[in-house]
């Protein structure tokens, strides 16, 4: 498949060259499980509710990657992924559990030698210390939202604020520190929206009288599917907690629930002014809640909205920061030779399928944000339909600034696309390969191949598969892999398929050893 980049400018826009002469900055920023549903860009179902005012700019201002995918769809491989440019059975990051081997080369390390400051400001989830920045500041582990600790050089810190705030105060004063003469590498870097999706202050109740539509498969039944749909452990009806999640305190529902010590902590955290603001702001909420004391299909979707109301709480103080971040480049005269890239680790369920998380390499989960501005190249508002993943960021971030990218990268620079050429040899397919099972959310260890319509799944360790056709069937509702009327697609993708594994080297037997009892 040739890749497809609709212009909304004449091509004639892009004739300045296809980069300015001195090595641009470039600014990563990254959020966690920020699905594509809810950035008013993408146009999806939240996008009446404006949750995004600041990232929409970035796409007006650039261009929005419609079929952007990840490799691994979870938090600490899909980052090794980006680091590295390799899938994880390379990069040895599989799961959120393993640490990740810092001798391994990044791309951050590259941009360094070759005269960049790199820098690095927020979540970082990989265990290790970070290598090939010349300044950093991460959060241990997920992280806090309130009063965050940071990792550092000189041991760890911790700030009183809201992190989404922090991190942008700690980013915008290296960028007013660095030395001006050299290009700069920034990756800023949110826990938000993670779960357990706390909103700062100023957005506490930003959303609780929204209009906030459901999905139309909130009350999924997981018919037409593979057993592995049926025997997950991520739906809003039955494995949300109410304290953690939803908010609930005291906890009249689950008294007994041992996350219910977790919330406690998280309060102790708080300064009196903090807990008062969120007694405040949940409090009648949950006095409301105990009072109308839902059931069934009422209390489904009571939980959906408590939840998307804290996460796209979460979202608004990331879009707020962003706005913060702009501003500064404007004022300090940066933005013209600064290329920002904006994108998120997975995407994540908002209801769809009656679920939360991500993990599946169903369309909700599979596909992240992409949205790349850089003024006078990039044109403005322009968009690519081409197949793209997580795994092309490294070669891409290295081919902007002008940087030999090594042999064994395994993904494609973006930077074709990004000139609105269309290269004849764009992949036609995208390989992913989920690997944490058993663990958290109960979801089958799966790999499989996705094309611009059709969709093959292999749960390995049951033998079962799916196929989808994306445009009969775009919710995935209804698998068709015994569907004879799809037996030639179904040939065609496994071969295709194979194809995958041979070409990224992925070994028969997994580098995680299967659940005992399993081969």
């Amino acid at each position: 498949m040739r890749a497809r980049i609709r212009i909304l400018l004449p091509i004639v826009a892009l004739c300045a060259a296809c980069g300015p002469e001195a090595p641009p900055n470039i600014i990563f920023v990254f959020t966690d499980d920020h699905a594509t549903q809810a950035v008013g860009a993408y146009g999806g179902r939240l996008a009446a509710l404006d949750p995004t005012p600041n990232i929409d700019r970035l796409a007006r201002e650039g261009m929005r990657f419609d079929n952007a995918f990840v490799t691994n769809g979870i938090c600490a491989p899909s980052r090794a992924v980006i680091l590295t440019g390799k899938h994880s059975h390379l990069n040895g990051v599989l799961t959120n559990a393993e640490r990740f081997d810092s001798s391994q080369v990044t791309f951050p390390q590259l941009l360094r030698e070759a005269g960049y400051q790199t820098a690095l400001v927020g979540k970082w989830h990989l265990k290790s210390d970070p290598v090939g920045f010349d300044y950093w500041e991460v959060l241990p582990g997920q992280g806090q939202y309130y009063n965050p600790d940071f990792r550092t050089p000189a041991g760890v810190v911790r700030d009183t604020g809201y992190a989404t705030d922090i991190i942008t105060d700690k980013a915008l004063a290296w960028l007013d520190g660095r030395d001006p003469t050299k290009p700069f590498l920034l990756m800023y870097q949110h826990k938000a929206p993670h779960r357990e999706w706390a909103p700062g202050p100023a957005h506490l109740t930003a959303y609780d009288d929204a209009e906030i539509p459901e999905p139309p498969t909130l009350f999924d039944d997981w018919e037409g599917r593979t057993s592995a749909a049926q025997t997950q452990e991520m739906t809003i009806a039955r494995h949300m907690h109410y304290a953690y999640d939803l908010k609930l305190w005291p906890n009249t529902v689950e008294p007994d629930d041992p996350w219910n010590e977790w919330v406690q902590g998280r309060r102790a955290r708080m300064t009196a002014e903090q807990l008062a603001e969120w007694d405040a702001a949940y409090g009648p909420k949950s006095e409301a809640f105990r009072a109308a004391n839902p059931t069934g299909d009422d209390l489904v979707r009571w939980k959906y909205r408590r939840y998307m109301e804290d996460y796209l709480g979460s979202i608004a103080s990331v879009d707020d920061n962003l706005g913060r971040l702009l501003a500064y480049l404007d004022e300090a005269g940066l933005a013209e030779n600064t290329v920002i890239v904006y994108a998120s680790d997975q995407g994540f369920f908002l209801g769809e399928h009656g679920w939360y998380d991500k993990r599946w390499m169903y369309e909700e989960s599979l596909r992240m944000p992409l949205i790349v501005r850089w003024p006078g190249v990039v044109p403005l508002g322009s968009r690519s339909d081409a197949l793209v993943q997580n795994l092309d960021l490294a070669q891409t971030f290295l081919d902007l600034a002008g940087v030999a990218a090594p042999s064994d990268m395994q993904g494609q620079s973006l930077a074709p696309l990004l000139y609105g050429e269309q290269p004849s040899d764009w992949r036609d397919a995208i390989y992913y390969h989920y690997y944490e099972f058993p663990g958290v959310h109960a979801v089958q260890r799966h790999y499989g191949v996705r094309t611009d319509r059709y969709k093959l799944i292999h749960y390995y360790l049951i033998d079962e598969w799916e196929l989808f056709d994306l445009v009969e069937d775009p919710d995935e509702l209804r698998s068709v892999y015994d569907d004879p009327a799809y037996a030639e697609v179904q040939a065609a993708l496994t071969s295709r398929l194979a194809e995958l594994r041979d070409q990224y080297a992925v070994p028969m037997d997994d580098p995680v050893p299967p659940p005992e009892g399993q081969p």
